[in-house]
């Protein structure tokens, strides 16, 4: 599907058409803040839950689903097809490795990431193997985020490389440091960076925030920065999700 057109979440059809970085849907003229990509794929043992809960239903218009046999092919193709504000839903953090390539394309890009755990790993560091806890590392690796540019923002489950590579690259939870130098931002949001019991998630951490909590930091991100995009990763199929995540991006500015 191209992503100049998509699927308007109330009349279920193709007449949601691309306006600048949103959608109008010429069948019954709702507006919309960003196009919504599905990524139903976990990179890692045991992630169906994660990837089922990409089809969660929220109200934004579908641009297209990805589906690919690789995570390079899943980023390459998630990186062409982004609508100009994407919103992408997963699967596993894996799916932000596409939608940053895609953006920091389009320009410098700042990263703010909510997250429990770090996914500062590697292949050689990583205890699982599991490359849904890599995802951060790879944005920095390839250079398509800068260190200096990157907030990691509620990660209290690290394995000692990722906090090791904390202290060296100088990445902490600064809103002040990472937004300073870069006019535009993605957020990536894995919903275990909430308090277990806030959102139905694949790895609750205990000691996590509140949804007011996030609610009150995007806001805040969203009135210093322009959201250029947002990805919602890490739940499970669970209806109530839905109530929870739609708050957020509306935190966002989406």
């Amino acid at each position: 599907m191209s992503s100049l057109r998509a699927r308007c979440p109330d009349c279920r059809t193709l007449t949601a058409v691309a306006l600048g970085p949103g959608y109008q849907c010429h069948a019954c003229g709702r507006e919309f803040l960003a196009g919504l990509v599905r990524v139903p794929a976990a990179w890692g043992a045991g992630g169906e839950a994660m990837a089922a809960a990409a089809s969660l239903e929220l109200p934004y218009p579908e641009t297209g689903v990805v589906r690919s046999d690789s995570l390079d092919a899943q980023t390459d193709v998630l990186a062409r097809m982004l609508p100009e504000r994407p919103l992408v839903l997963g699967g596993c953090c894996c799916a932000h490795v596409g939608a940053v390539t895609g953006l920091a394309a389009r320009g410098a890009l700042a990263v703010v990431w909510l997250d429990a755990h770090g996914d500062l790993n590697t292949p050689e560091t990583s205890p699982s193997g599991n490359d849904w806890g890599m995802p951060l590392r790879m944005l920095l690796d390839r250079e398509l985020v800068r260190p200096e540019d990157t907030a990691l923002v509620g990660a209290r489950s690290l394995d000692p490389p990722e906090a090791e590579y904390l202290s060296v690259s100088g990445i902490d939870d600064s809103l002040d440091r990472a937004l300073s130098e870069v006019e535009d931002v993605y957020v990536a949001l894995d919903m275990d960076v909430l308090e277990p019991g806030e959102a139905a998630c694949f790895m609750p951490e205990p000691g996590g925030p509140s949804v007011p909590a996030i609610e009150a930091l995007l806001q805040e991100v969203a009135e210093r920065r322009r959201v250029v995009g947002m990805g919602v990763t890490g739940l499970v199929p669970d209806a109530g999700n839905a109530a929870v995540v739609s708050r957020l991006l509306t935190a966002a500015g989406l």
